[in-house]
C-alpha cells in the first residue's frame, strides 16, 4: 500500500484511503424521484401546476419554488438515505437550513418493536424487515470501521447539502459519541465546531459494578459558517433563583443586584427577564412517556420537546429542516408544527407509514408528497449488477442475466425459446416483469395464452410494480382459460446483495381487496370496503394470525383518490387506525363531483405490515 501523507490529526480507519494513498471518494448518485402519493392537496390546485402526465407514477422535477405560496410541498422519501441525499444534491445543494439526524449507534441495535392490531389493539411484535436487517449488517459488519465509513459517506454529503446558515446535529451516545466527533472534524474542520450537549434524562438506576449509572445522549453540533442561524433559547426560572426576589408595592417580583458591565448597582425585575438562558445541559426534556398520547412505539423515538427546542434555536420560519434517518418523523411534525418546511427520508416502510399517519392527525397540515427512487433505483442496481466490465448500458445478454437471477432467487430453472415464459418451477411457468415498466394486463395475458397454446395449467407473474385493478380481471380470464394464476411481488430485497446471497428473499403473493362503489345521490360517489385477503397466510407469524378477528384487522389505513389519472395517488378522503382509537371505517364519506362523466376511483390500502394494496374501479357519474 502506497505511503499516505498525514498533515493534520484525523480519525483514520480501514478502507478511508484507496491503495494508492488518495482519500476514496463517497459513492454520489444522482436518480430522479418517483412521486407515489400526494396528501392534503386538492386534484384541482395540481393540475393548475402541472404540465405532463407521466404514467403510474410522476418523475418530481423540484420546479415548485422555496416558499408555501410558490407551491413548495414537503416531502416523505422511502429508500436508502444515502442515495436519496446524492439525487437530492442536483436541487437542494447549499440549500437546507437545518440537519438533525439519530443514526444507529448500538453495536447490537434491534429494530423490531410492538405494534396494535385491529379494533382491539392487541400487540404482535413485529420483526425489522430485511432491508432494515441488511442496513443493520451494512453498518456493523465490520465492527467500528464499517460503522465509521457509513457514517462518514453520508456527513460529506449531508455538508454539501446545508446552506451558508446551515446547522447539523447528530445525537449519539456514549457508545460512539468519540468516534463521530472525529468525523465531524475531518468533515467540517475543527471550526465547524458550534456544541457538545448533554440531553440528561431521569430513569430508573440500577447500582452499576465499575462505572456511573450512563443517563445522558450526546448531541453534537456543527455548523458550515459563523454566519448559522441561532436564536437564543430560554426554559422557565429554577425556582432557588426566583426565590431571591422581592415584591414591590405594585406586586411585581424584584431584586437589587451589581451592574456587572457598567458597575454600579441595579434593580433586575423578574418579568423583564425572558427566562433562564439554556446551555449545554439539557435536564428539563423528559423522555417519551411510555403511556403519553405522544407515543407511537417506535424503537428510537424521541420527545417533540427535544426537537421543538433544536427546530427554534437553529431555524425560523419558512426554513428547510431535515431528517435522514427519520424513524417515525417526530423532527417532521415538529418542523410542520412550527412552520418549516421538511424533507424526511428512512429505509423502513413502517417508519414511513407511521411518519405519514403522524402527519395526518396534524391539525392544518401543509401538503407533503411521499416519494422513492422506484424504478430509477432499480435500473442503477440493474447496470451496476448485470451490465458489462466497461461499464456499458445494459443489452441482451444484461437482460438475460437479470431474468436468471430472479428465476434463481424464485428458485425456478430458465426457459429457451419462449416469448413470454421465462422459467418453471415445478408444474408452474414463470413470467418476470421488467425493472423499470409496471406489470399490464396485456403482458399477462400474452403470457397466459401461450401457457394455454403449450397446455400448461399454472403461471406465476413477479412483478416489482402493476398495472391498476389488475387482479380480478386476470385471475378470472386466466381461469376461463384453463390456466391458473398467481401475482407475486418481486422485493426490494433482491437488491441487497447480502440478502440475496444469504436466500433471505421472499416473493409475496398479491393481496387484493373488493370494494363496492355506490351513488347515494346526484353527482356522489361512496366506497364500502368488502373483503381484503392476504394469501399464503400460512405465511404470516402464528402469533399474528391468533389476532386476526376478522379481515379488516389487517388493515391499517385506507385512502380513495376518487378521479385518478394515472399517475400521482391523490388522497381525497383517508381513515387509519390510531393508539387511542382503534376502530376503523368501512365506508367511506360521500365525495361530490362536480359534473357527470367517466371516472377512474383508485382505493388504497395498507396493511399491518406496511404493504399496499391498491385498486381500481370505472364508475360513470350521473
Amino acid at each position: 500500500m502506497a505511503k499516505i501523507e498525514i498533515t493534520k490529526t484525523e480519525l483514520v480507519w480501514p478502507g478511508k484511503y484507496n491503495d494508492d494513498g488518495t482519500l476514496k471518494e463517497v459513492p454520489r448518485v444522482n436518480l430522479p424521484f418517483q412521486v407515489i402519493e400526494t396528501v392534503n392537496e386538492s386534484r384541482a390546485t395540481r393540475e393548475a401546476q402541472k404540465t405532463t402526465s407521466l404514467g403510474l407514477f410522476d418523475v418530481y422535477e423540484g420546479k415548485e419554488g422555496d416558499t408555501f405560496d410558490a407551491g413548495w410541498k414537503n416531502k416523505l422519501i422511502w429508500g436508502d438515505n444515502l442515495l436519496v441525499m446524492g439525487s437530492l444534491l442536483e436541487k437542494f445543494a447549499g440549500k437546507i437550513d437545518l440537519i438533525y439526524i439519530d443514526p444507529p449507534f448500538a453495536t447490537g441495535a434491534d429494530f423490531s418493536f410492538t405494534a396494535p392490531i385491529g379494533d382491539s389493539g392487541d400487540e404482535v411484535f413485529k420483526e425489522q424487515s430485511v432491508i432494515e436487517e441488511k442496513a443493520y449488517r451494512d453498518t456493523w459488519g465490520n465492527g467500528t470501521a464499517s460503522y465509521v465509513t457509513m457514517m462518514n459517506d453520508r456527513l460529506r454529503i449531508i455538508r454539501d447539502l446545508l446552506s451558508n446558515r446551515g446547522t447539523l446535529y447528530v445525537h449519539c451516545d456514549w457508545r460512539v459519541s468519540h468516534l463521530i466527533r472525529g468525523i465531524l472534524d475531518d468533515v467540517f474542520g475543527v471550526s465547524g465546531f458550534v456544541n457538545e450537549v448533554a440531553w440528561h434524562y431521569f430513569g430508573f438506576k440500577r447500582k452499576t459494578a465499575k462505572n456511573f449509572p450512563r443517563k445522558h445522549d450526546t448531541i453534537l453540533v456543527y455548523a458550515i459558517s459563523d454566519d448559522h442561524t441561532w436564536n437564543v433559547q430560554y426554559k422557565p426560572h429554577r425556582t432557588e433563583y426566583v426565590a431571591r426576589f422581592k415584591t414591590d408595592k405594585d406586586g411585581r417580583l424584584y431584586r437589587d443586584d451589581v451592574n456587572p458591565t457598567a458597575g454600579g448597582a441595579r434593580t433586575i425585575y423578574l418579568d423583564e427577564v425572558p427566562g433562564d438562558i439554556v446551555d449545554s445541559v439539557w435536564d428539563d426534556i423528559p423522555p417519551v412517556n411510555p403511556m403519553g398520547s405522544e407515543r407511537w412505539d417506535y424503537p428510537t423515538q424521541k420527545p417533540e420537546a427535544l426537537f421543538e427546542r433544536i427546530i427554534k434555536a437553529s431555524s425560523n420560519p419558512g426554513d428547510l429542516v431535515a431528517d435522514f434517518f427519520c424513524g417515525s418523523g417526530t423532527t417532521l411534525a415538529v418542523a410542520e408544527k412550527l412552520g418549516r418546511r421538511w424533507i424526511g427520508c428512512d429505509l423502513g416502510r413502517w417508519g414511513i407509514h407511521v411518519t405519514r399517519k403522524r402527519l395526518l392527525g396534524i391539525k392544518n397540515s401543509k401538503p407533503f408528497e411521499v416519494l422513492n427512487l422506484g424504478k430509477y433505483e432499480r435500473q442503477y442496481w440493474q447496470n451496476v449488477t448485470f451490465s458489462d466490465k466497461h461499464g456499458k448500458s445494459v443489452n441482451e445478454q444484461a437482460l438475460y442475466e437479470y431474468l436468471a437471477f430472479i428465476l434463481k432467487l424464485y428458485g425456478a430453472q430458465p426457459l429457451a425459446g419462449m416469448e413470454q415464459l421465462h422459467g418453471k418451477r415445478g408444474k408452474a411457468m414463470v413470467h418476470i416483469g421488467a425493472v423499470d415498466a409496471p406489470v399490464t394486463i396485456a403482458e399477462i395475458d400474452a403470457a397466459v395464452e401461450e401457457c394455454a397454446k403449450l397446455k400448461q395449467s399454472e403461471l406465476h407473474v413477479l412483478g416489482w410494480e402493476w398495472e391498476m385493478g389488475l387482479y380480478d380481471l386476470m385471475a378470472e380470464a386466466a381461469k376461463k382459460r384453463g390456466v391458473k394464476l398467481l401475482l407475486l411481488q418481486i422485493p426490494r430485497e433482491v437488491m441487497e446483495q447480502q440478502a440475496a446471497a444469504k436466500g433471505d428473499v421472499r416473493f409475496f403473493e398479491l393481496a387484493y381487496l373488493e370494494a363496492e362503489i355506490t351513488q347515494p345521490k346526484k353527482l356522489t360517489a361512496q366506497v364500502a370496503l368488502k373483503d381484503f385477503v392476504i394469501p399464503n397466510t400460512e405465511l404470516i407469524p402464528e402469533e399474528v394470525r391468533s389476532k386476526i378477528k376478522k379481515w379488516s384487522d389487517f388493515i391499517d389505513y385506507w385512502a380513495v383518490d376518487w378521479d385518478f389519472r394515472n399517475d400521482t395517488f391523490m388522497q381525497g378522503w383517508v381513515a387509519y387506525r390510531t393508539r387511542k382509537e382503534r376502530s376503523l371505517p368501512l365506508i367511506s364519506d360521500q365525495h361530490e363531483y362536480d359534473k357527470q362523466g367517466s371516472y377512474r376511483i383508485l382505493v388504497k390500502v395498507i396493511d399491518i405490515f406496511g404493504n399496499d394494496t391498491t385498486q381500481a374501479f370505472d364508475v360513470e357519474v350521473r
